[in-house]
């Protein structure tokens, strides 16, 4: 699968480059065009297709919010100091994929690709037709409590996705027991669970000798 092509946009131009930087180190990942208006956002747009745009609300010339509802044909991850709920609900109305409040670390930024490249690659997975399982899993529906495993409670398995997502890196089960308070062996049982479930991915790692140790990381 090629790259993912990505347009910025924010109104200051070092914010801009400093977001680009984040977005290439993400691979799969590459910036092919940066405005710094909502004007130039638009032609931006239309000239270099982008699959993903990262666009800020507070532009010089129109509203962010505005610029979302001109686009089409791209997914939109929203990126604002912008927190008020009004806000937030106009730009999940207008089809944002995501939304990440400034300032944020690169971690936050690189999970929120790294989760959208996994839903694109849901989506091309899945051919033709969707069963209802696969649209679930695309709109982070966990299904009924009945799906977890015999064993596992959703308040402990909360608290294992909190650590995981929060780590912004990959975990091992003794690390991730050390962070929840669970013993190892129940911390791998929640890790292999959420990677079953979609939302983890077990990272092999392999050292000098002897079996590899297993690392899980949140892809939401």
């Amino acid at each position: 699968m090629s790259d993912i092509r990505v347009l910025i946009v924010d109104d200051d131009f070092m914010v801009a480059r400093i977001h680009g930087g984040y977005v290439a180190r993400v691979p799969g990942f590459e910036v092919v065009a940066t405005a710094h208006s909502g004007a130039a956002a638009i032609a931006a747009a239309a000239e270099a297709r982008p699959d993903l745009v990262l666009l800020d609300l507070y532009l010089p010339d129109m509203s962010g919010l505005a610029v979302l509802k001109a686009l089409s044909g791209v997914d939109v991850l929203v990126i604002s100091a912008a927190r008020d709920v009004p806000t937030v609900k106009e730009a999940m109305r207008g089809g944002a994929v995501n939304y990440l409040i400034k300032p944020f670390a690169a971690a936050a930024l690189t999970e929120r690709l790294q989760q959208y490249a996994h839903t694109r690659r849901q989506l091309s997975a899945i051919g033709p037709e969707a069963r209802q399982d696969d649209v679930d899993r695309l709109f982070g529906v966990s299904g009924t409590p009945a799906a977890l495993p015999k064993g596992l409670s959703p308040a402990t398995c909360a608290l294992v996705v909190t650590a995981l997502r929060e780590a912004g890196r990959d975990l091992s089960a003794v690390e991730t027991a050390s962070l929840t308070g669970l013993s190892r062996v129940s911390a791998r049982r929640y890790l292999e669970y959420l990677c079953g479930a979609g939302r983890a991915e077990l990272r092999p790692k392999y050292g000098t000798a002897g079996r590899p140790e297993h690392r899980y990381r949140w892809i939401g």
